[in-house]
């Protein structure tokens, strides 16, 4: 079993011990049960969201008189507030533009006009993940479809290169106000945004990308492969979810993610791409539980970016990256010469090493950009996990993070400082 051996002792601890109290929600707490138990009634409580197991949210117009309240019940084992935090800010897009289209000449499999500007896909030697050699006489027609969730800052699904491979809800009826599949979301049909709530504390469901972040991802991981036009994302048979949860400035909270996590695995899911992350852990265990949770019942592999404070965050933790679960794969950055100046890394937290560096993509409004981070180097390894288990759907995800972990293409420079110790690489992770 890969551990990064992050104790939930040292994580609890941290999580307790900054100085600066952060922001946090006024309107609603994180619970969990003591087992066994069930959730007291309380006047305090204006309404309850069941997570999964023992969690729960609770929304309130008087937190503070509940959280008292509650810690004097037996039945709750804990309570914690739903915080806001200072989190890194987001990659922005480097002059944006439009691309002419038209097929690539004298390309082996891509014929995608700007597929050469994805220095990524070059072979291991030029510290590319080797995408090139993986489509060496493929049949698409031997792969399954595999859903992969976006959790960033929204999705453009009307963009050329992505509405073709969104996920699309087929038990949703749109824009008829019900919720037609029964899975509590009113046309949900590309996803959800647990960023933006209604006046009951309900996810709503434009997934619109307004920053640039979530649609730069999502094309890496799933731009349409010989369309003739733009880029060509990672994978050959994917679908993108989009979940809009991270705000444009980058303050994610607990609640929003751990929603959105579960949304996806519930919803089909089988990858779930997380391009962010926070230096503190102020509310608790719940994302991490949540991993845990949606990797042993639905099967599904968390993706992470490392984080870009050019720190060891074996020392210095940042989450969900530092988190213990054998359903999170954590990943740094590479540039064409080494491991990128901004790059985390870690022994014990960081897994393995993709292109995080002036990677192009898409963004907003039929554009292109490049963009550089970890949250780069997430989609990147997010779309090698998708293009393994379309080609190998029985995996499960501790499985297919061994498969891409023991693959890397290795070297001295990145062995001190990850666990595998090395650059992902598709074509021999597919041998």
């Amino acid at each position: 079993m890969i551990s990064k051996s992050i104790l939930s002792a040292a994580l609890f601890l941290s999580a307790t011990s900054f100085a600066n109290t952060p922001d946090y929600h006024q309107g609603r707490l994180i619970v969990k049960l003591n087992k066994g138990h069930e959730l007291p009634s309380s006047k305090l409580i204006k309404s309850s969201m069941h997570l999964f197991e023992d969690n729960y949210v609770l929304r309130s117009h008087n937190i503070s008189a509940l959280e008292k309240e509650l810690r004097n019940s037996n039945a709750i084992l804990s309570v914690n507030k739903d915080f806001y935090a200072k989190r890194e800010a987001l990659p922005k897009a480097v002059n944006p533009h439009k691309v002419a289209h038209g097929a690539l000449k004298n390309a082996e499999y891509f014929n995608d006009p700007k597929v050469n500007k994805l220095w990524g896909f070059r072979p291991s030697n030029k510290k590319g993940m080797n995408i090139f050699a993986a489509y060496d006489n493929f049949d698409p027609s031997t792969t399954e479809k595999v859903i992969v969730a976006v959790v960033d800052t929204g999705v453009d699904y009307n963009h050329e290169d992505l509405r073709d491979v969104m996920w699309t809800n087929s038990g949703e009826i749109p824009g008829n106000g019900i919720d037609d599949d029964g899975n509590g979301y009113i046309d949900d049909i590309h996803g959800i945004n647990t960023l933006v709530r209604d006046s009951d504390g309900n996810a709503t469901m434009d997934i619109m990308d307004g920053h640039s972040h979530g649609t730069h991802v999502s094309g890496t991981i799933a731009a349409k492969q010989n369309n003739g036009i733009g880029i060509a994302g990672v994978a050959s048979n994917v679908e993108i979810m989009g979940i809009r949860t991270v705000p444009n400035y980058s303050d994610e909270t607990d609640v929003d993610v751990a929603e959105a996590f579960l949304y996806a695995a519930k919803n089909g899911a089988k990858i779930i791409n997380c391009s962010f992350g926070k230096s503190h852990n102020e509310g608790g265990m719940l994302v991490k539980e949540t991993i845990d949770y949606i990797g042993k019942e639905y099967g599904v592999l968390v993706v992470a970016a490392a984080g870009n404070s050019s720190q060891d965050i074996d020392k210095k933790l940042t989450y969900p990256a530092s988190f213990d679960s054998e359903n999170l794969l954590v990943v740094a950055s590479n540039s064409k010469l080494g491991m990128s100046y901004f790059s985390n890394y870690g022994l014990k937290s960081v897994d393995v090493v993709a292109p995080g560096s002036s990677i192009y993509s898409t963004v907003p409004g039929n554009r292109y950009s490049s963009m550089s981070g970890t949250s780069m180097a997430s989609p990147n390894t997010a779309g090698v996990a998708a293009e393994i288990l379309s080609r190998n759907p029985g995996l499960s995800p501790l499985q297919l993070k061994t498969i891409i972990m023991n693959t890397v293409s290795k070297s001295r420079s990145f062995s001190a400082k990850t666990a595998a110790g090395g650059i992902i690489d598709l074509a021999t992770a597919l041998k």
